[in-house]
């Protein structure tokens, strides 16, 4: 999958790795059980549901897309333990200066950040990031149904609109 970055953003979602399913339909998130799609729009970080194959309108929003293991895909406990690249992360945070990054699950955030998933609570993490603040987020992968939570995407995105100057336009990013 190809990353979706650019300066300026104010978000960057991190994933693991894509699924079977969005690999094969060379989109992000496009497994149908997914709640990733639903849940941006729920919260406002999108103003509309997109399909996953528009995955590509995100910096519309301020919104950035990479993953910790650009070169596999598949469930995040059958990956190789080599799959794992967060020093290629660290280079794209630098490069392209998000003010926030979020991880879209754990074991992404595990990797990167050298912390048990176990000590990893969701919401926002202590330490920044190249300079980003660190968010962790529940997975919302269809295997993760069971611990899905909408309170720290929900929170997210109140950061993320205090931080764009417009609390009440969710979705919105105003012109320079």
């Amino acid at each position: 999958m190809p990353d979706v970055l650019r300066p300026g953003l104010t978000l960057i979602l991190v994933g693991t790795a894509p699924s079977r399913i969005s690999a094969a339909a060379r989109a992000y998130y496009a497994n149908p059980g997914n709640r990733f799609w639903h849940t941006l729009a729920t919260v406002g970080l999108t103003p509309e549901l997109l399909m996953p194959q528009e995955y590509a309108r995100l910096p519309e929003f301020g919104i950035g897309l990479t993953d910790v293991a650009k070169r596999h895909s598949g469930v995040d406990a059958d990956l190789p333990a080599g799959a794992w690249a967060p020093d290629e992360l660290r280079v794209k945070l630098r490069t392209y200066q998000p003010r926030v990054i979020a991880f879209t699950s754990k074991r992404g955030a595990a990797e990167t950040l050298g912390v048990p998933t176990g000590r990893l609570p969701y919401g926002p993490h202590p330490e920044p990031l190249e300079g980003a603040e660190v968010w962790v987020l529940p997975s919302t992968s269809p295997l993760a149904q069971t611990h899905f939570q909408l309170a720290p995407w929900q929170a997210l995105a109140a950061r993320v609109q205090a931080l764009r100057g417009n609390p009440g336009e969710p979705g919105r990013v105003p012109e320079s």
